[in-house]
């Protein structure tokens, strides 16, 4: 595959931004089997230990944390793309990388849960489901895992939307009902640093970044 995408983007110019853009994700799908290979874990443990300390939640641990839990799976978040793409994903069984990326942020840094909770239910819901993938990725966007920096960065629902669905298309297609927020934008994206700064503390410290 990668041979022939080499060669599609060294000879068809208009077919050269995309095949370059697939072959960074067949590197990125060997990176994260090296992973897995290398700490047969993963699927399980944090790959940076010092995440070991950081206070998840999980859904049996609170009624408001269940209820997170739920919004999320089933697309009532009341963030737009979010909800489209999860409902994307229980329709299709697929969902777009971007959309996963700004999924799973919201998840574990807005609604403040273990990324285990969303990797189980990728891996449940997706017919593309790869165990290092799976995995590699949650744990990236949680902090936690390989090349996480900045592990701080947290995905702006609401800008991402309006950069990469500008005219609506996408959420009017599979969220087209608007719900309730579950949560505020701005103040669990400063509770997810402060977390994040006092985990870190403990270790080395760090500091955090801007908004995406």
């Amino acid at each position: 595959m990668w041979k022939e995408l080499s060669a599609l983007a060294s000879s068809t110019a208009p077919a050269a931004e995309g095949a370059l853009a697939l072959r960074r994700q067949v590197a990125w799908r060997d990176f994260c089997w090296h992973l897995y290979y290398h700490h047969p874990q993963l699927p399980i443990e944090n790959l940076r230990s010092e995440f070991d300390d950081f206070d998840w939640a999980w859904p049996d641990d609170s009624p408001r944390a269940a209820h997170y839990t739920r919004c999320w799976q089933h697309g009532r978040t009341g963030f737009g793309l979010v909800d489209a793409g999860m409902a994307q994903l229980w329709q299709t069984g697929w969902m777009h990388n971007r959309v996963r990326m700004v999924t799973a942020s919201l998840l574990v840094k807005n609604l403040g849960l273990h990324w285990k909770v969303g990797e189980q239910w990728f891996w449940d819901t997706l017919v593309d489901a790869d165990l290092a993938c799976n995995t590699a990725n949650w744990q990236w966007v949680a902090g936690s895992g390989a090349d996480a920096a900045p592990y701080f960065r947290v995905f702006n629902p609401q800008l991402q939307a309006k950069k990469f669905d500008p005219s609506g298309t996408y959420v009017a297609r599979y969220a087209p009902l608007a719900a309730e927020p579950v949560v505020d934008l701005k103040e669990s994206r400063q509770a997810a640093l402060e977390s994040y700064n006092h985990m870190k503390s403990r270790h080395r410290p760090d500091s955090p970044g801007t908004d995406s």
